[in-house]
Parts: structure tokens; C-alpha cells; sequence
């Protein structure tokens, strides 16, 4: 299979975006900092492929994409990492595994949710109301069977919401299967592989930054590959398939999906991210004496930026909704440059970059940079339309899922044995699980 250099810069401005949202992430945590990221991946992939009807759903598809990625931000993982860092082969092939499996999960349901806003339609429309309901009970069922009565647990004695994520992905791969909802189900496939592969193998660098003493953050390159790989698996399966046309979008339902991604993501986020106390714990970390004056000029910050980017955020989608000020080719992918702003702009003040001195080794301050390389790609991608499939796929075939899978494990050893064979057990974070 071939890839033109159209579709090698689409898949790289996919993954790069979904990367960087990945990253900042990191920063924030939890379900509202993982709907953001999501939110900004499934907007460059509209923004990447350029179809008309897909950009004038793009609110839809924005909000649905940030829901699914936002789930998995249930799941806990820090124990995890540890495992990857111990010296027996059985510890660290399974924290390696289980990183997999997190990732999987997180692009499984992420993946999938965005693919099925793709395929939906009027002949074929989504029973979502059903949907929510069966991946709600199934989450439940699976938890309480694995975890409740078989006593499983990835990473005591932290929680164990994995097993809801993976029993709301069992029926929510049930519900497409019987649906009919194959390229939404290929989607959620491949977007998995990528996120699961980025995820284990990020954590193997990780590692690899610490046993070398490597001045950089390299549990914030961990987060920029599990959404680097996450976002171009995602896109891989959106470009490499052809796809029904889409509806023209409600009105009303695009108004309130863009208030979902545009201004409750970004409230949310700073509404459970920022606090009074993490900013005078960050003033005597950084020796400044005015610890109370420095919390409140950072949470002042955070909020007018907020209210700024919020409010100019609403009345350009209102200019481009009632006046028509833009053009669709035009707005959508300044929405995404303007939400990925935001998200940055966040960011630095999270992070008082401003009152950290500056080195190329601190990966915080890549995040500007790296969303200037993201709008330098959307130029190369000379805003044509795409006329999917952009490149033919072989078929999905149990042998090839089956290869697939032989080549993820073939990974996890490769890098367990490394790993092991790098190192003392005078790694810090070291953590067992057996």
C-alpha cells in the first residue's frame, strides 16, 4: 500500500494535533483534560480531510470525539508506569501489556464514537440512546464481575475503572457489529492499535530518558506518542476507507455540541485544574515569597483567559453561523486553531512557565512551537478536498488482525527485554505487581 504525500501529511496532522492535545493533558488529567484532547484530534481530522459536509458537522463531530476519548480518563495508570521500571521480565511485560490495554481503551471508545458521527445517517441513524444505555450496563456488569466477584485488579489499590472502560467497549463494538456500523468499528480497530502501540512504546522511552539521565520529561513524551500514534491510527482508518455523505447538521444540535467542546471542556478544566492551594505549594517551590499574591494573579490569569478565548470563541462561531463572515474551509480550521490555543494558553499558566527558566529540555515549552509546526502542515495541505478513500487498505481479515496482534506482543517483549537488561533496580518509581 502506498501513501501519497497528501495522505502522509494528513495522517501527520492528525496524530501531531491529537499529540500535542495529549501532552498538554498531562498537565490537567483526568476525563475533562482527555475530552479536550480528543476534541482537538477529531477536529484536524476534519480539518485534514477537508470534506465539506464533515466540516459543516464539525461541532457534532468535535463534541462526539471528545466524549470518547474523555471516558477512558477514568482509568488509572500511574502504578502501571512503575511496573515498566522494575528488572524481572514478569513485572515489566505486564505493566508494559496493561499500557496497552489502557490505550486500547482509550481509543477504542474515542476512535469509535467519531467514526460513528462519520457514518451515521438518515438511512442508517444511530440509536444513541441505546447505545449510552447498553455501554453504561455493560460497564457496570463487566466491573462487578471481574473486579467484584473474580477479585481482579490491574493496579491495587488504585481503581479499577478499566473494567468499566472495557465493558462499555464490548458492547459498544457489539452495538456497531450489529448495527452495521463497519467503518465506525474499523475506526475504533485502528484508533486502538495506535493509542495501545503509542502508549506502551512512549512509556519504553520514557524509560529509556530516565536510565540514561536524560534531562527531558519524558513521562510528557509517553503522552505525545500514546496521542501522536492514537490520532494517526484514527485517521488512518478514516482515509483509507470511503465514506456515505453526511446529513446536513441541526442547527440547534451543532450550537450546543460546539458549546460542549468550545466552552464547557475548557470550563471544566479550569474549574478542577486550577486551585488556590497547588499555586502557594508552586510559590515556595519556586522561592517566590508572595505565595498568596502568586496564586491569585495565576487563578486571575486562568480565568481571563478563559473568559477571552471563550467569548471570542462564541461570537466568530456566531459571525460564521448568522453572517457568514467565513467561509467553512475557513472557520473550522481557525475554531481548531483558536481551541488549541486556548488549551496551550492554559497550559503555560498550569504549568508557571513564565516563572521557570527557560531550557530547550523542558517539554512544557514545546507546545507553542509544536502548534505552529501544526498550522505550518495545514498550508502544506493545500485545503483541497479529499475524495476518500485516499489510499486503497488491504482487507480486515482475521489473519491480518491476527498478525497485527503477533507484532504488538513481538513489541512488548522486544522492549521488556531491554528494558530489564538496561538497568538496576535503582530506577526511581519502581513498582511491582507481583
Amino acid at each position: 500500500m502506498k501513501f501519497s504525500k497528501h495522505t502522509f501529511v494528513v495522517l501527520l496532522f492528525s496524530g501531531w494535533t491529537l499529540g500535542l492535545g495529549w501532552a498538554i493533558r498531562g498537565v490537567f488529567g483526568h476525563e475533562y483534560g482527555a475530552a479536550w484532547a480528543g476534541s482537538m484530534g477529531s477536529l484536524a481530522i476534519v480539518v485534514a480531510t477537508n470534506r465539506r459536509d464533515w466540516l459543516r458537522r464539525a461541532p457534532i463531530l468535535a463534541a462526539l470525539g471528545g466524549i470518547g476519548w474523555g471516558v477512558g480518563g477514568m482509568m488509572s495508570y500511574g502504578l502501571v508506569i512503575g511496573y515498566c521500571r522494575g528488572t524481572d521480565f514478569g513485572n515489566v511485560s505486564y505493566g508494559y501489556t496493561m499500557l496497552g490495554v489502557i490505550g486500547a481503551l482509550y481509543g477504542f471508545i474515542g476512535g469509535g464514537l467519531f467514526g460513528l458521527g462519520l457514518e451515521s445517517d438518515r438511512e442508517k441513524k444511530a440509536a444513541w440512546h441505546s447505545l449510552l444505555t447498553e455501554m453504561f450496563v455493560c460497564g457496570y456488569l463487566v466491573y462487578v464481575i471481574l473486579v467484584d466477584f473474580m477479585d481482579l485488579h490491574m493496579t491495587p489499590p488504585r481503581s479499577d475503572n478499566w473494567a468499566r472502560c472495557l465493558g462499555a467497549s464490548m458492547a459498544f463494538a457489539w452495538f456497531l457489529h450489529r448495527g452495521g456500523f463497519h467503518r465506525a468499528l474499523r475506526t475504533a480497530g485502528y484508533a486502538a492499535l495506535g493509542a495501545g502501540i503509542g502508549f506502551s512504546f512512549g512509556n519504553f522511552i520514557q524509560t529509556m530518558t530516565a536510565v540514561l539521565e536524560l534531562p527531558v520529561n519524558g513521562w510528557n513524551i509517553m503522552e505525545f506518542s500514546l496521542g501522536f500514534s492514537g490520532g494517526v491510527g484514527m485517521a488512518y482508518a478514516v482515509v483509507t476507507r470511503d465514506w456515505p455523505e453526511a446529513n446536513e447538521p441541526s442547527r440547534y444540535v451543532n450550537w450546543l455540541s460546539f458549546l460542549f467542546f468550545a466552552a464547557l471542556i475548557p470550563l471544566a478544566n479550569r474549574r478542577a485544574a486550577f486551585s488556590y492551594e497547588y499555586y502557594i505549594e508552586s510559590a515556595e517551590r519556586l522561592g517566590i515569597l508572595d505565595a498568596e499574591g502568586f496564586a491569585a494573579m495565576q487563578l486571575n490569569a486562568a480565568t481571563t483567559i478563559l473568559l477571552i478565548v471563550t467569548g471570542t470563541v462564541i461570537v466568530f462561531w456566531w459571525l460564521y453561523q448568522n453572517r457568514k463572515a467565513f467561509s467553512t474551509a475557513v472557520a473550522i480550521p481557525i475554531l481548531l486553531l483558536i481551541h488549541s490555543l486556548h488549551y496551550v494558553s492554559l497550559a503555560t499558566i498550569k504549568t508557571n512557565l513564565f516563572h521557570t527558566p527557560f531550557t530547550l529540555t523542558n517539554t512544557r515549552a514545546w507546545n507553542l512551537p509544536a502548534l505552529l509546526a501544526i498550522s505550518l502542515l495545514w498550508f502544506a495541505l493545500n485545503r483541497r478536498e479529499s475524495v476518500l478513500p485516499l489510499a486503497n487498505s488491504p482487507g480486515e481479515t482475521g489473519k491480518r488482525w491476527t498478525l497485527i496482534m503477533m507484532g504488538a506482543i513481538l513489541m512488548v517483549i522486544a522492549i521488556t527485554l531491554i528494558s530489564i537488561n538496561t538497568h538496576g533496580d535503582s530506577l526511581p518509581g519502581i513498582q511491582e505487581r507481583f
